[in-house]
């Protein structure tokens, strides 16, 4: 069965006139004739008594009516759902961050977002940058805020850069300075207490790789907590701990921070999308968003 056909019975029920439903439906009373017939075909009777004057359902016509109702109410209520999801009034957007990303970066961009369109609703995902990857590329994400480059996946990925971040060395405001001078380099880290997140976090390999590449062996006092567990502990004077910039002036009172020297201390944030799927309109905004804050 199909949705015209069902409109047009119905319609000439409602009317008991065929040439009045005609007109109703702005179709010629041949072709809605032509629909009922097509109907009544293909449900093996009649569903219409033919009088002159005053057309009525006959059995069959009146146990298929209510079905024919509900089946067109329904068509309407889904074209108009899918109406309300183009025009942001609902719908759902899964976004994925890093945790550094989700901390700074991400929150002020998805409260302008839900301010304006409050009926999306948002699933948030925090991981490393490939797990983020990953997920994208099966399509559990629509949209991922991480560190870039990626390798996996990387030519199915479209990304675009967002910011430079600064990595720093960020200590307890009330400890003494852990390193001399306005900055530090990773050979400075020698014999510095070291804050870790767990495994998979991006700042735990930035971090090894620099005390590594300069030779030093590092002095690990905490590791294994998440992105807040590891500002809260430096906070309270446990040890320092390399943290994006942008973390560290997020983080209000109680940190102080030298800028660490060096080439690679540094990261590239940026936002990435599957290139075979169409960008969603909500996707699309928080990408716009995005961009437009770090601009």
């Amino acid at each position: 069965m199909q949705l015209q056909q069902l409109a047009c019975f119905v319609a000439v029920v409602d009317a008991r006139h065929f040439t009045r439903a005609a007109q109703q439906l702005h179709l010629a009373q041949p072709s809605l004739s032509a629909q009922v017939r097509s109907l009544e075909r293909e449900v093996g009777g009649p569903l219409l008594h033919r009088q002159r004057g005053a057309v009525r359902p006959t059995e069959a016509g009146e146990r298929l009516l209510p079905y024919a109702r509900r089946i067109l109410a329904d068509a309407a209520a889904a074209t108009a759902e899918m109406a309300r999801v183009r025009g942001l009034e609902t719908g759902v957007l899964r976004v994925g961050a890093t945790p550094s990303a989700g901390t700074a970066l991400l929150p002020p961009v998805l409260r302008r977002f839900h301010d304006a369109h409050p009926g999306v609703r948002l699933e948030l995902a925090e991981g490393g940058s490939r797990d983020l990857v990953e997920q994208l590329a099966v399509g559990a994400l629509d949209l991922a805020v991480l560190v870039l480059p990626v390798a996996a996946h990387a030519g199915a990925l479209a990304t675009t850069p967002l910011l430079r971040d600064a990595l720093v060395l960020a200590s307890a405001a009330d400890a003494s300075p852990v390193v001399p001078g306005p900055s530090a380099a990773p050979a400075d880290l020698s014999g510095v207490p070291l804050v870790l997140p767990g495994e998979g976090y991006d700042l735990r390999a930035s971090a090894l790789s620099a005390c590594a590449a300069a030779g030093v062996e590092p002095h690990v006092v905490a590791e294994g907590g998440e992105l807040d567990v590891v500002v809260a502990l430096v906070r309270a004077g446990v040890g320092a701990a390399v943290l994006p910039r942008t973390v560290v002036d997020g983080a209000g009172d109680g940190l102080r921070w030298v800028p660490l020297r060096g080439p690679a201390l540094h990261r590239t944030v940026g936002v990435a999308h599957r290139k075979d799927v169409p960008l969603g309109r909500a996707a699309a905004e928080v990408r716009r968003l995005l961009i437009e804050q770090t601009s």
